[in-house]
């Protein structure tokens, strides 16, 4: 049955339920921001008042508008997420953001997609998905009676029309949040989730569905503005896999030419567009177990609790995914070695704040997990043990490199959990709760961020207990990377010259960097430069490293492969081999850098 495929599919797939995008109005007065010129954009100033508002139709939204400035003074708490949650996009979700080769939860596209060599801008402009031959006729009113399981449940996507009753209860998202589409137009919502346009698999779940066609003149083709286009301006010096939503890497030429690396040149990592919050108006939340319920502004997260700052490393955890080509085709955005970056984080410890809110024995109520949600509704969990250890660093940061954190990067507030991959790092978090169970979603509980044995080739015929049984990724572990030369360089002279970074979670330090010219023949310890007076124990940003290793004659006029490997304070090795590494997710490559060079007579 569609109900069968679509649970099938979804959970096994990609499980990811998208999030609703919350956006807060600006009152008269608001800061403006550049619109986003690079590398998507417009030119000039405006307010950054309601784009996830008028990125739908007006029809879909009622009396929602943003027609006047008075109207948006008078509205300063964030929109209901109807307009996110609402639609065919969340209804395939989890598969259509799986689909998109740029996205970090992605499976990659079926081979047998009808549509593989369409641009998304193309598919765009198809005609709706299914034959309409011999179909029934009906009026938008016909499909707004259709909101209810009992009544079959009707959306409609340019000017047809589908029964998605079936669907419903294998839903990721929950049944609530899809009723909450229904007897609509998916239309704006696959304007703000673009990556429905990423592959043909979101239309050819809509061809099993189709029932019938709008009347003639019932489709009508609605302008809807790009919510991406308010996005904040990117530095062109970033390697972008994809602009809507935006994922950039930091370039190898410039990544140590600071440790610190600048805000401008950070890598992004974003699964929806950036939301507008309005400082004024906006309140964290903590609640759950052990503690009650606080909101706090963030002038009172300031006045309250001490401010503290820690120099974090945070890497996404499919960092070097496309190396894992070499040994099979991962799914998910094929980043080199730039999904990585350093910054000095200023911000309060969370330990503090959930002592505020109450909670003094999280073993005493069973709170096993501290969950954070977004304004976005992405959400993800780290562990208590972690959460709630003074040695832990866990932070609600405001600051970033000294300066009050930027949109792309979480503002107001970011989680920052030093020593875990960059999912746990949630970013515009407006509630922190205390929990016995670990968060639901995708990021947490679906396959996107789990790391499966190499055996497992194929998401869909996974069984749902192996993904349950299965945990997410947390630590980061130990990992080095060959900075300079690059990959192709011709070298010259007696001598190779060689630079890069360490890095392995936990807090755990970096205690020794060997590299080989010759293939991994010979060995030579690298010198430990920035970074290696951390403390051993606390260690949570990079170590940078150098060596110059003399070139034997052996070399001279032939190509060959240098490597590098990094032992952490644990005394835990990088394995040798992607064989032994290589997973379906390309998550946590972990392997011994390699890079092939020619070296001259």
């Amino acid at each position: 049955s569609l109900q069968e495929r679509a649970k099938h599919t979804m959970r096994k797939r990609a499980a990811v339920s998208l999030a609703s995008l919350l956006a807060k109005t600006r009152p008269a007065g608001a800061r403006s921001c550049r619109l986003a010129s690079q590398p998507r954009g417009v030119a000039g100033q405006v307010s950054v008042g309601n784009w996830g508002l008028r990125a739908l139709s007006t029809r879909d939204v009622g009396s929602r508008t943003a027609s006047s400035q008075s109207d948006s003074d008078s509205k300063s708490k964030y929109w209901n997420p109807v307009f996110a949650f609402a639609g065919l996009g969340l209804l395939c979700g989890a598969e259509l953001w799986r689909l998109s080769n740029k996205s970090s939860c992605d499976v990659a596209p079926e081979d047998d997609d009808d549509e593989a060599d369409i641009t998304p801008e193309e598919r765009k402009k198809l005609p709706a998905p299914g034959k309409s031959d011999g179909l029934p006729i009906y009026t938008r009113a016909d499909v707004a009676k259709h909101t209810r399981v009992e009544d079959k449940v009707w959306v409609t996507y340019k000017d047809g029309v589908y029964d998605i009753t079936e669907f419903i209860e294998g839903h990721p998202g929950g049944e609530s949040k899809i009723l909450m589409a229904a007897g609509k137009s998916v239309d704006p919502y696959w304007n703000v989730y673009q990556q429905h346009f990423n592959s043909g698999f979101p239309r050819e779940m809509l061809e099993s569905m189709r029932i019938g066609t709008l009347a003639p003149g019932e489709a009508v083709e609605e302008a809807f503005e790009d919510p991406y286009a308010l996005d904040p301006v990117r530095h062109p010096s970033l390697i972008y896999h994809q602009a809507t939503p935006c994922n950039a890497e930091l370039p190898e030429k410039i990544m140590m030419d600071n440790w610190m690396t600048p805000n401008e040149l950070w890598f992004v990592r974003h699964h929806h567009p950036v939301p507008l919050v309005n400082e004024t108006d906006y309140k964290l939340q903590i609640s759950g177990e052990g503690c009650k319920t606080v909101e706090l502004t963030l002038s009172e997260l300031k006045e309250k609790f001490e401010k503290i700052e820690r120099v974090v490393t945070i890497q996404c955890s499919g960092n070097r995914r496309s190396h894992y080509d070499k040994v099979r085709k991962a799914q998910g955005i094929p980043w080199n070695v730039g999904a990585v970056s350093t910054a000095k984080f200023g911000g309060v410890r969370l330990r503090d704040v959930l002592l505020y809110a109450g909670l003094k024995d999280p073993e005493a109520v069973g709170a096993e997990h501290v969950q954070f949600i977004a304004v976005d509704e992405m959400l993800a969990s780290v562990p208590m043990d972690k959460a709630f250890a003074l040695a832990g660093d866990v932070m609600l940061a405001y600051e970033m490199n000294g300066e009050d954190m930027p949109p792309d990067h979480g503002y107001p507030l970011r989680a920052i959990v030093p020593g875990h991959v960059g999912v746990r790092n949630v970013k515009w978090v407006q509630s922190v709760v205390v929990s016995k169970e670990e968060a639901e979603g995708p990021w947490q509980r679906g396959v996107a961020y789990k790391g499966f044995a190499g055996s497992v080739t194929d998401l869909k015929s996974l069984p749902t207990e192996t993904i349950d049984r299965a945990i997410p990724v947390q630590e980061v572990p130990i990992q080095s990377v060959i900075v300079e030369p690059q990959s192709g360089a011709s070298i010259q002279g007696e001598s190779l010259k060689l630079k890069g970074w360490a890095f392995s979670g936990g807090g755990r330090g970096i205690v020794r960097v060997e590299v080989s010219i010759d293939g991994g023949k010979t060995w030579s310890t690298a010198n430990l430069n920035e970074g290696s007076e951390q403390k051993i124990s606390r260690a949570w940003a990079w170590t940078f490293w150098s060596a110059e290793v003399p070139v034997p004659s052996s070399l001279k006029g032939r190509r060959t492969d240098i490597l590098c490997r990094a032992t952490d304070a644990a005394y835990n090795t990088q394995p040798e081999s992607m064989l032994t590494t290589w997973n379906i997710r390309g998550l946590v490559n972990a392997s011994w850098h390699r890079k092939t060079v020619n070296v001259e007579n």
